[in-house]
């Protein structure tokens, strides 16, 4: 153990609580009574979710046929209490609040103000926002596009953004003359949109919720789903109740895999009782995923050698290819290497597979843990071929589940936001709308911005989304941000990426997906995308935060409208009937037929999967299985005191968007300047708990800096250390990425830690972040 672990540490203790459970109702109260009219709070919070309702706007999770009575969890009324605020943002404010003084805040007091309520642009001369028409915002945008060459442009998009709104913006680029496109997706699950492709043809997800009933195993990587994907706990707690085994690899003990209950069950909340999730947990280290996927992959095939019970060989006979090299790499691969690199212990990966080759039925589920590596495509790859070895996939039970974040990332990729359009996408939009697209690759979000540092693009538009400081290395990106001549946010509050003024910035206000949004008098509904490509409709019934604002959809065509004088898209139309813009959908991207038609089903449709049917679009026809040809790509510096940092979201977080200051279930409160670490570590460095230490990136060729966080100790991964998003990202160097996907390695950085204090630290204060 750690030199007195009896410390005191303020805002530090443990939480020996379930997840869910009182403390989730007692949450969801406070965010209620924090943000909303407590009347109105319970019926908007109804109708999440609901077929007459709006989607939640937070994760991607499904429900069962999109119209259960009460589908929405502790994180999920936090999203909607924020976007429903009562708070405003006026002009008053801003006229009080220089721009300068707004941006020493961060980002949680800055949403924290309450929604915005007019069209705004950057004075220079007073470092203030002030009012402008939507008009005059439209012709500004205009001229400063038509100043520009198309590719000196960066479109950026949310994955709260709606299918209808996406696909309107990939259109205003494309016939504007780029394909920059930026997304979130870029920064999470990149990887998975790459590596999902290369192995079975497609880049989502194979599985339904029905599959999940009838699983007989799950393994589960990478993910913390009481944070990030919440609803998510309903289907694990049904599954531990029935006595599926749940095995776990994460590099940190999340309480939501470990107990949970369900505020649902009258049960258990009537005696406190919680059940036990993960039938097995195991703390790989940072960044040693492929290697413990390599170990078990080595186990399997040890099986099948000692019993001939561990393959599916008529199944990697006709549908796969590329077997014999995987398995001769697995074999060449040393019991050492997947050791050392893993964590873990060849006993252990071995009981793994035994679970693995008696179960009939796996589903295998993973997050962010993954992806944001900079091997993060081979980690995806990986665990494809872990499930082709035994025909897990395109059968009942079985299959890959990616866990995405944002409520419709997937739906935005599906209706055209990508940098790299396929050829058959293009020449449908020329046939369609008359106008010749471009057909060179574009920018992701690393080039985008990389870009923007170089100033080879000069402007960016942002429908949604916190882009700078979701990104890694703002010690080099803020002040790049600011040499822009052109800047957009389309949003519903403040961040700290819309003060980082170029030339010329504007803030476009539009409605939450709460809101009512009636065009010529009628009642819109949008549509969404879940993790598991169920598209169904979502429409808000509250009054808008203000009678300035306006929907995405129209606030995309506005620009566009402004911007191409020439256009052949009739935009105005297509924004008094959202249900034209599905039309449009449905004739340019396979799986949408009767678009317009099916939404109006409950529970909506779902997309094509080709591999539920062991149909395989790849070049081969057949599933592939993938060589990793090493380990971890170790571009540190070498040292004892060199640790992989792993940035994470606190439970009261979504991405950037911070609700409160605590994270409940790892026992922190009122405070984000902390740095997780075991004992081991902590005993191999000579800290103790309650130290103040500085970071530096060990990443050769940078120096970078974070500094005062207050040690704690936690039940992490030995070599393997924690600190929260995106404070810790200017540890990480923009160009610190896979080199496959683009996406940052945020889950990997190599680090320094030396000690500052032995002093205790109180926790920063919000303004000192």
């Amino acid at each position: 153990m750690s030199k007195k672990t009896h410390r005191t540490v303020p805002g530090v203790h443990p939480y020996d609580g379930p997840a869910g459970g009182w403390g989730a109702l007692k949450a969801t109260a406070i965010a209620v009574k924090n943000q909303m009219d407590t009347l109105k709070a319970p019926p908007t919070l109804m109708r999440t979710n609901q077929p007459d309702g709006f989607d939640c706007p937070g994760c991607a999770w499904p429900d069962k046929d999109h119209k259960s009575t009460f589908q929405f969890c502790e994180n999920g009324a936090k999203a909607v209490t924020w976007e429903a605020t009562t708070k405003r943002v006026t002009p008053a404010f801003l006229a009080d609040n220089t721009v300068s003084s707004l941006l020493d805040r961060t980002d949680f007091e800055l949403e924290g103000y309450g929604r915005l309520t007019t069209p705004l642009r950057y004075n220079r001369a007073s470092d203030t926002f002030n009012e402008l028409s939507w008009d005059d915002a439209f012709t500004i945008i205009a001229e400063k596009l038509a100043a520009l060459q198309p590719d000196e442009v960066e479109f950026y998009t949310s994955g709260r953004a709606s299918n209808e709104a996406a696909y309107l913006f990939q259109l205003f680029a494309r016939e504007y003359g780029t394909n920059n496109f930026p997304d979130c997706s870029n920064m999470c699950h990149e990887a998975t949109s790459v590596g999902l492709p290369q192995s079975i043809g497609i880049g989502k997800g194979t599985v339904s919720l029905d599959d999940f009933d009838s699983a007989e195993l799950i393994l589960s990587f990478g993910h913390n789903p009481g944070t990030n994907h919440p609803r998510m706990m309903g289907t694990l707690h049904e599954l531990a109740r029935r006595g599926v085994p749940i095995i776990v690899f994460n590099p940190m003990r999340e309480r939501a895999l470990e107990r949970f209950a369900d505020p649902q069950n009258v049960m258990e909340m009537a005696t406190n009782s919680s059940t036990d999730i993960a039938s097995t947990y195991y703390l790989v280290r940072a960044g040693g995923d492929s290697a413990a996927l390599k170990g078990i992959a080595k186990a399997v095939l040890a099986i099948e050698a000692a019993t001939g019970a561990g393959l599916d060989h008529a199944f990697i006979r006709e549908h796969t290819d590329g077997f014999a090299q995987f398995a001769a790499d697995i074999e060449a691969t040393s019991w050492a290497s997947v050791e050392l690199e893993s964590g873990l212990t060849q006993a252990e990966l071995s009981q793994v597979a035994q679970a693995y080759v008696k179960s009939n039925a796996t589903i295998l589920t993973y997050g962010m843990g993954i992806t944001q590596h900079n091997r993060g495509t081979d980690n995806v790859r990986l665990l494809v071929n872990l499930l082709l070895l035994r025909g897990n996939m395109g059968k009942p039970g079985a299959g890959v589940c990616p866990l995405r974040g944002h409520s419709n990332v997937q739906g935005n990729r599906t209706v055209g936001i990508t940098e790299k359009p396929s050829t058959d996408f293009l020449s449908k939009l020329e046939k369609v709308f008359g106008f010749t697209p471009p057909s060179h690759h574009g920018h992701d979000a690393v080039q985008a911005m990389k870009a923007i540092v170089d100033r080879r693009s000069k402007a960016l538009i942002c429908l949604g989304g916190n882009f700078a400081v979701a990104l890694p290395d703002s010690g080099v990106s803020f002040p790049a941000m600011r040499e822009l001549e052109l800047s957009v946010h389309i949003g519903t509050k403040l961040n700290r990426t819309h003060l980082l003024t170029g030339k010329e910035t504007l803030l476009l206000p539009c409605l939450g997906r709460t809101e009512l949004d009636e065009q010529d008098g009628t009642r819109q509904s949008v549509t969404v995308e879940d993790s598991m490509s169920m598209v169904h409709a979502s429409s808000g019934k509250l009054k808008p935060a203000s009678p300035l604002l306006r929907s995405e959809p129209a606030i995309v065509a506005g620009m566009a409208k402004a911007a191409l004088p020439g256009t052949r898209v009739a935009w105005d139309a297509l924004i008094a009937d959202y249900s034209l813009i599905r039309d449009l959908i449905e004739k340019t991207i396979p799986g949408f037929e009767d678009y317009n038609a099916r939404i109006r089903e409950p529970g909506g449709f779902q997309m094509p999967l080709p591999p539920r049917d062991r149909i395989w679009p790849t070049p081969s026809g057949k599933a592939i299985f993938s060589v990793y040809q090493g380990t971890h790509e170790d571009l540190s510096v070498p040292g004892d005191n060199v640790l992989r940092l792993i940035t994470l979201r606190s439970h009261d977080q979504y991405n950037t968007t911070i609700y409160a200051l605590d994270d409940r279930y790892r026992g922190v409160f009122g405070r984000r300047d902390v740095l997780f670490m075991c004992d081991d570590d902590l005993n191999r460095l000579g800290l103790e708990h309650g130290d103040v230490v500085d970071l530096e990136s060990a990443v050769k060729g940078y120096s970078m800096r974070l500094e005062g966080m207050t040690v704690i100790r936690y039940a992490i991964a030995r070599g393997s250390i924690g600190a929260y998003y995106p404070e810790a990202n200017v540890l990480i160097p923009l160009d610190y990425i896979d080199r496959e996907s683009g996406t940052p390695s945020y889950k990997s950085a190599p680090v320094r830690i030396t000690l500052r204090s032995r002093e205790i630290a109180t926790p920063l204060t919000p303004g000192a972040a």
